[in-house]
């Protein structure tokens, strides 16, 4: 199966953007003094799990547009509840392993939210540059 440029676009986006949101986190365990591997192993974790998780449901979205509306529906349920499986198998891994921080496994779980959020924001403040720069 051959990726969608959309969706390696996206994935792209999302990825650079919860290394992004990752850094910030690490520099608030540092600065409240709470930081050590676990940390960065709870992090690299929920971020590369929640990265894979978009990439999953874009590969679905991408194979779904192309299938009839039920089976399609089908498709998508099926891809939601084993997602949902795996972030939740994420959280309960970061909770009871003792290798990894909790909330460092949980936190980057919602960077991909937070990263769809901004993205308007990001792309007005792009097309806007674009503009100045024809206009100037």
């Amino acid at each position: 199966m051959k990726v969608d440029p959309t969706v390696k676009r996206e994935t792209a986006y999302v990825a650079i953007s919860s290394v992004v949101l990752s850094v910030v986190m690490e520099l608030v365990f540092i600065i409240i003094g709470k930081w050590d591997y676990r940390v960065l192993l709870g992090n690299l974790l929920g971020a590369g799990i929640a990265v894979l998780n978009f990439f999953l449901m874009g590969l679905t979205v991408q194979t779904a547009v192309k299938l009839e509306e039920k089976t399609a529906r089908d498709k998508m349920k099926l891809s939601m509840t084993l997602r949902s499986m795996l972030l939740m198998l994420t959280a309960v891994l970061g909770i009871l392993v003792p290798c990894f921080n909790a909330a460092a496994t949980i936190i980057p779980l919602f960077f991909v939210r937070i990263a769809v959020a901004l993205r308007p924001v990001v792309i007005r403040d792009k097309s806007t540059k674009s503009e100045e720069k024809r206009e100037g």
